[in-house]
């Protein structure tokens, strides 16, 4: 691997043949010092770095047509790893390949105007001397490690940038996981305090965001725990020790989201619930408004044939008589709705 990186060292860079940085995607370029610090490089610079002066981070867009050819055809990885590294449908994973480590990871999404659960991947390909970064969308954490690098309080080797990575990652879900749970806790308290309606749709929205979380963080998990195992010279102890402390901070974020997931379905049964006795209620009151004018109904339309015959066509005190019957009729009925504790 050596070798491959010392020829794609060779080849002249993009940015002298198409004219400018921009093209080749280049986020940022940055030399390790070893001690926890780092020089920025421009794309010429990192392309002319020797890797016997410190690690160099290449940070690069994905997108940009130029880092795509570059990474395909120029990077000296091989055709998996440029594949992985271009992936616009990447899933969180951990693997060792001959010559360095892929590690694919999500974080949060807290860019302006963007929901927390549309995840931000990031790719790494770590070998002895270089790491290949690769995003679409900005990612935060990244750029705070570029931040410390800069201010001489960085990671010092290839396997601390991953360790610090994941650690901002994981960090970085703390406040979307805190806020699912402050939601969940506002809902209860307002099913408790008004009808369940007026919830109803807070608490899709609330669902939607837990199972999209859920449904990105579980493979993380996964990933991280893969490469904690992995047998490589990238990674000492001490980084298998942080990325372990990283791991079990998202496990205990996924095991919130569950327990939010389940107080979440239990209110979404409640709202069923109430939302079916409302209705019965209704329909009971219906049902009964519908027996007590069953028989009047009957009655008023009997009497109310226009043929020969009729009772009481000629006397002028059927209109009043059959009146009170009426009332007297619908008095009884109410009075044996409430012998049968109907009302």
């Amino acid at each position: 691997m050596a070798a491959a990186y010392s020829r794609a060292k060779q080849i002249q860079p993009l940015s002298a043949a198409w004219g400018g940085e921009n093209m080749n995607g280049l986020i940022h370029a940055l030399q390790l010092d070893g001690q926890g610090g780092a020089s920025e490089l421009s794309w010429d610079q990192a392309m002319a770095a020797d890797s016997a002066n410190g690690v160099v981070w290449i940070h690069l867009d994905y997108t940009v047509s130029g880092a795509a050819e570059w990474i395909a055809n120029h990077a000296g990885v091989g055709t998996h790893v440029a594949q992985a590294l271009l992936d616009s449908n990447t899933r969180p994973r951990a693997h060792e390949y001959p010559g360095g480590l892929l590690v694919a990871l999500r974080g949060v999404n807290l860019n302006p105007g963007q929901d927390p659960e549309d995840m931000v991947a990031i790719r790494l390909w770590i070998e002895p001397g270089r790491i290949i970064s690769t995003r679409q969308r900005p990612l935060l954490s990244i750029r705070e490690i570029a931040t410390a690098l800069l201010e001489g309080k960085g990671p010092k080797s290839a396997g601390g940038v991953v360790v610090q990575l994941t650690r901002r990652l994981i960090a970085r879900m703390s406040g979307v996981i805190d806020m699912i749970e402050e939601e969940t806790t506002d809902l209860e308290e307002q099913m408790l305090a008004t009808t369940t309606l007026q919830a109803r749709d807070q608490l899709s929205q609330l669902r939607r965001q837990i199972i999209g979380l859920k449904r990105y963080l579980s493979p993380q998990r996964e990933a991280m725990e893969v490469l904690q195992q992995l047998d490589s010279d990238l990674l000492s102890d001490e980084h298998r020790m942080g990325l372990r402390e990283s791991n079990e901070r998202l496990i205990r974020y996924i095991e919130d989201l569950n327990e939010s997931r389940e107080r979440a379905a239990v209110l979404h049964e409640e709202t069923i619930n109430r939302a079916t006795d409302l209705m019965n209620q209704r329909m009971y009151v219906l049902s009964l408004v519908a027996a007590i004018f069953l028989p009047l109904g009957f009655l008023t339309g009997l009497f109310g044939i226009n043929v020969g015959g009729m009772p009481g066509v000629d006397s002028p005190w059927a209109f009043g008589l059959f009146s009170v019957a009426l009332v007297v009729t619908t008095g009884l009925m109410l009075w044996y709705f409430k012998t049968k504790h109907w009302l």
